[in-house]
């Protein structure tokens, strides 16, 4: 070493005041040490160390000239009248022959006792000329030979200078040799305990000491002790240059490396830092008292208590000072440095040549660069690992480590989290504050923020995060004690318990806040990580763990993994299995939160603001988002469109309501719920038993919510759009709502089935899922919002007590139909007419009627189902509830022949053909309440009606002579009626026509034309078939099978026979049956009064059915034969007439 220039290890030095205790008689070189210490002459003029300044060196002169003078071989520090006072009362009478041991014991004192300045003056040149005496240098070329040669530094140092010792300080690490290295610890302790011995640091230091004030460079003006003050003086001002403070002294280069370099080297034992340790004294006696010196122990025993309440301020403030210098450079942690020496090395975390040294020295890009390595699968020594992690969970107890926080989050921290210093409390505030639960975060502070949280990775265990830690300790011993302590999994396993009963609320908070910031990153899931690193290369083209790309930020490349994992082989590239695991896990943890999607929250916080304010229980904002998609900003809405597209392919990616729905899954749904691949399986599954016992309230409002969302989209209903994209692209371009788009693919499937195409436009695959989705939406009339709309103001009105789902309230207004305004009128008509051409789309009869139609129907086709169970409708083995249900779905038909196909198809020809003026006067929305089903009993009345037409209005006409109430015409006019002459009947609600035959009975009694005429059209009926009378019909079964039993039905044929046999005195009939057919014939006498014939078929029919049929016949058999024989009187007569004309013209 030519100058001090070339030893700035020396600067480290001026801290060495080491506690180190003395070793006498353990070694020949110790010894020697100590006897060259006792008998050190000082040659005049007390040589001084470069840097010192000539009137300090003056005034050791003097103080050591009467040393001088009276020195003889064997002198001792003790014997000196100056320090006599001060060592009798401060040391041990044991060391007082033992120069190094009085020195010592007289540095290592508390501040706060009194030295007197001249022993402090004779102390100061004894070191002074201590250090470059050359017996000390001959001991040291004799203890240390070996070493000297090892060091090759060391051995080309010139001898005299002082320079060796210093060298081999500055290389203790590398010393073996045990003498050589007891020498060097000792020579560190006692030479190097004041800065101004260290050499050259004066000449780097002295502006920035008077700069910032830290004290005198005289000796004498202070203490030997304020030295350390000196040096923490500067350190406190490196520190606040680093962060940027108002104020703050630009310190020069050479002065930071020599402060630097002093921390280093003062890295091994704490007593090597003065000042830390004078106002660290009682703290480790107290905290640490049986922790050994040396290797950076004390330290970081010290570092472990900084938080305790029994710390006291002046030791933790020391402590953060010096972490805050192991921050800006790593080497000052001796322990991190020697564990990590190795590793460093290995994986090339110092030669980056694009950094500076400066920031290749930071604690930060260290962590950086081992954790990548660690996360990448390398091997790094479990030594090191330890020690990261201590410094990871000390960068997240205390923010003020990370001078980028302290910078940009100042403005933050003044105005949320003061106060709140100790066990990570104001790094958790900052995250709350940048997770925007308290107000905007500047940018810089979120981006220091984010890098805080990479650099000690608290993702990767979660005892790091302190905070954390300690609020979850009790959750995770009750819900995740199945997990290895320190294992990465503990936080997944905490997010799938956020919200429910085994979270505390203090807990929640903390890994909510913690959770924002590794959502963020994908790096900072270090499972995540590990199973997609390779998927993230070949997709999404990223980079190592702790390296960035503009074009592939961290925050996108989540988003590109979980675009990729739901592809499809022909869609191209996609994840590996156990990727695309992790990127469903992230998928269910982020939708706990709106907040840990990053993407969402960034376009969507207006709309957030906007919509969503008052949304504050867990899920809800999402939820919120999606109710409001089209009122959404396009970006935001994109974000959200997409997010509830995925779900609708993976539903368990809602992680609260997978957890409510959990009973009716285990009991229904459990089988796809297994599946790693869901495809949309489990909400139909949900959807499908919405209505079971086990589904509770929020599971049933969630699968509610979701069907309500996807109506806004077709591709929102994954399975739909999987099955019919290609038949929306060619049949529904340009529609995008789903039930628009339903409409348009069941409109075109019906129009094909009703011209017979040949071939359907509609693939198969389509119209499969086409069917589901139509009866998905026959559930809940939300679910088709134009019929919602049209009928909200009716809901609220009639059916306000009503509960949505299970299709009642459609239900609802079909039985308060009369009453509804003309709107909605019109669409429950268009919905009716739709499901009575396709029953299965009428959820409540398929819901009702489920287990009869298993029972009766199973053979029948799905738009014959209905018909099915109106031909069964009578068995014994009929439900009750069913058979109700039936009976409102044929006076639903009866009002109008458009609800009833079969007839229509039936009558296709003779509807038009009689009953043209109902037509006429019929709209296309609204029921004709039956105007044309009457028009057609009356033909069936003259027999008029085609074969097919005149079946299904028998069958029409036998079921309403049932039930009154299927006979629309008769309720309209004849209701006060009813009500008045045949009330016992009609609260009987018996369906054998005890109500028809009341009013037969009193049709005297009738007052009101209208109901009059339909009374008469009733007996004029039942003389066609004596079924449309079932009362007569009953009463003469019997009679009927002995007598009528080989005439065929219909056409009156059998009522015919029945009254010849009542005329037939030789016909005994039943007395009951006789008694009707005598009631009847009074009845159609009164009929024939009261309501003549209208046309020639009426007077027939009123002949046929007369009691005096047979004269009538006889009467109107001798009119026509009088008539033959006129006419074949007057045609003889002209056709003589008319030959004699032809005779005339012959001529």
């Amino acid at each position: 070493m030519a100058d001090c220039i070339r030893v700035p290890l020396l600067l480290l030095l001026m801290y060495i005041l080491s506690f180190v205790h003395p070793i006498r008689g353990e070694n020949n070189g110790i010894a020697r040490l100590a006897a060259n210490a006792d008998n050190l002459q000082n040659p005049p003029g007390g040589l001084v160390l470069a840097g010192v300044n000539p009137a300090a060196a003056e005034r050791n002169q003097g103080a050591g000239a009467s040393l001088t003078r009276r020195r003889s071989t064997g002198w001792k520090l003790a014997e000196e009248a100056v320090c006599r006072e001060d060592l009798t009362r401060l040391c041990p009478k044991h060391s007082w022959n033992n120069n190094l041991a009085v020195l010592e014991c007289l540095q290592d004192k508390k501040e706060e006792t009194e030295i007197a300045a001249e022993c402090n003056h004779l102390l100061w040149n004894y070191k002074l000329n201590l250090t470059t005496d050359p017996k000390f240098e001959s001991v040291a070329v004799e203890v240390c030979k070996t070493t000297i040669s090892e060091i090759k530094e060391c051995a080309a140092e010139e001898l005299g200078k002082g320079y060796l010792v210093s060298c081999l300080v500055d290389h203790r690490s590398n010393i073996t040799d045990y003498q050589c290295n007891q020498y060097i610890t000792k020579m560190t302790s006692i030479i190097f305990g004041d800065f101004r011995l260290i050499c050259g640091f004066m000449d780097k230091c002295h502006d920035d000491i008077d700069a910032l004030r830290c004290g005198s460079i005289s000796t004498g003006e202070k203490d030997i002790h304020s030295q350390g003050e000196v040096i923490a003086c500067l350190e406190k001002g490196l520190v606040r240059e680093a962060e940027e403070q108002p104020g703050a002294h630009h310190i020069k280069d050479g002065c930071k490396k020599a402060i630097m370099r002093v921390a280093e080297l003062s890295s091994d034992d704490f007593h090597l830092d003065r000042y830390l340790y004078f106002a660290c004294r009682d703290d480790r006696e107290r905290f640490c008292e049986n922790t050994l010196a040396g290797e950076g122990r004390v330290y970081k025993c010290l570092f472990n208590h900084k938080f305790e309440e029994a710390m006291s301020e002046r030791c933790r403030d020391a402590l953060t000072t010096r972490q805050k210098l192991i921050a800006q450079d790593y080497k000052v942690s001796y322990s991190l440095a020697k564990a990590c020496k190795s590793d460093l090395r290995k994986y090339r975390c110092s030669v980056d040549s694009s950094m500076p040294r400066a920031r290749e020295a930071r604690l930060s890009y260290l962590l950086l660069c081992l954790e990548s390595a660690v996360h990448r699968g390398r091997l790094v020594s479990g030594e090191c690992q330890g020690e990261m992690m201590d410094y990871r969970r000390m960068l997240m107890e205390d923010f003020s480590m990370s001078p980028e926080i302290v910078l940009h989050c100042r403005t933050e921290i003044e105005s949320h989290c003061s106060g709140l210093h100790r066990k990570g409390r104001t790094l958790h505030c900052l995250m709350r504050v940048g997770r925007g639960d308290m107000g905007a975060v500047e940018p810089n502070c979120q981006k220091a923020l984010q890098a805080l949280i990479q650099e000690a990775d608290p993702g990767a265990d979660y005892r790091i995060d302190r905070a954390l830690n300690e609020a979850c300790e009790s959750v995770i011993q009750t819900a995740c004690k199945h997990i290895r302590s320190g294992d990465p999994m503990i936080l997944s396993c905490l997010m799938e318990h956020l919200y429910t009963e085994k979270m505390v609320e203090d807990c929640e908070h903390r890994l909510l806040e913690l959770q924002y910031f590794i959502a963020r990153d994908w790096k900072l899931d270090p499972i995540l990580y590990k199973k997609c690193q390779g998927d993230a290369a070949r997709i999404c083209h990223t980079h190592g763990w702790n390296e960035t790309s503009e074009m592939m930020p961290p925050g996108a490349v989540f988003s590109c993994l979980y675009r990729h994992a739901y592809r499809s082989v022909e869609q191209g590239r996609r994840l590996s299995r156990d990727c695309k695991v992790e990127v469903q896990r992230i998928l269910h943890q982020r939708a706990l939160d709106v907040k840990l999607d990053p993407e969402l929250q960034r376009r969507c916080m207006t709309d957030l603001g906007k919509w969503c304010s008052e949304k504050t229980e867990a899920g809800q904002e999402l939820e919120c988002l999606q109710d409001h998609l089209e009122d959404l900003v396009s970006d935001c809405r994109d974000v959200v469109g997409n997010l509830t597209e995925l779900e609708s392919e993976d539903i368990q990616i809602e992680a609260l309501l997978m957890r409510a729905c959990e009973p009716v899954i285990q009991g229904y749904c459990h089988e796809v719920a297994d599946n790693q691949i869901d495809t949309g399986d489990l909400m139909e599954c949900l959807v499908q038993n919405k209505h079971q016992k086990e589904m509770n309230e929020k599971c049933a409002v969630g699968v509610t919510h979701f069907q309500l969302i996807q109506i806004k989209d077709f591709r929102f209903s994954y399975k739909f759009k999987t099955a019919c994209k290609e038949d929306v692209l060619k049949l529904c371009p340009n529609i995008k709502k789903k039930v628009d788009v339903v409409i348009c693919l069941s409109t075109t499937v019906r129009n094909d089935t009703l011209q017979d195409a040949k071939e359907q436009r509609v693939s198969v695959k389509c119209r499969k899922q086409l069917r589901v989705e139509e009866v998905e939406m026959s559930e809940d009339i939300r679910l088709e919002p134009e019929l919602y709309d049209s009928c909200k103001q009716d809901i609220n009105r009639l059916c306000q007590n009503v509960a949505f789902g299970n299709a009642q309230v459609i239900e609802c207004l079909k039985e308060n139909k009369r009453q509804l305004t003309q709107r909605c009128h019109q669409r429950i008509f268009k919905l009716q007419e739709v499901e009575m051409a396709d029953p299965e789309l009428d959820y409540q009869l398929m819901r009702v009627c489920k287990h009869m139609i298993r029972r009766f129907c199973t053979e029948s086709e799905g738009k014959n189902v209905l018909q099915c169970l109106k031909q069964n409708k009578n068995s014994e083995l009929m439900d009750p509830k069913c058979k109700q249900m039936i009976t409102k779905r044929q006076i639903t038909q009866n009002t109008d022949y458009r609800l009833n196909p079969v007839l229509r198809k039936a009558c296709k020809a003779d509807i038009p053909k009689f009953c043209q003026p109902v037509l006429n006067k019929a709209t296309a929305d609204t029921e004709l309440e039956g105007q044309v089903i009457s028009c057609l009993k009356l033909k069936y009345a003259d027999q008029r009606l085609s074969p097919d037409c005149e079946d299904q209005i028998r069958v029409i006409l036998q079921e309403s002579a049932l039930d009154y109430r299927l006979d629309p015409q008769l309720q309209i006019h004849c209701t006060q009626e009813i009500s008045s002459l045949c009330p016992e009947e009609a609260a009987a609600q018996e369906q054998t026509g005890q109500v028809e035959e009341c009013l037969k009975v009193n049709l005297l009694k009738i007052k009101q034309e209208g109901c009059k005429k339909e009374v008469l059209n009733m007996l004029k009926e039942s003389k066609a078939d004596i079924f449309v009378d079932p009362v007569l019909h009953t009463a003469c079964a019997l009679d009927i099978k002995h007598h009528c039993a080989a005439i065929p039905p219909g056409k009156g044929r059998q009522m015919s026979c029945l009254m010849e046999a009542l005329q037939d005195k030789r016909v005994r009939l039943q007395p009951e049956c006789k008694k009707r057919l005598q009631d009847r014939i009074e009845m159609w006498s009164y009929a024939a009064k009261v309501a003549p014939a209208d046309g020639f078929s009426d007077l027939a029919m009123q002949v046929m059915t007369s009691p005096s049929k047979n004269y009538i016949m006889t009467v109107i058999g001798a009119g026509v034969a009088l008539l033959f024989l006129v006419g074949m009187l007057c045609g003889r007569f002209t056709r003589r007439v008319t030959q004699e004309l032809k005779d005339r013209c012959a001529y």
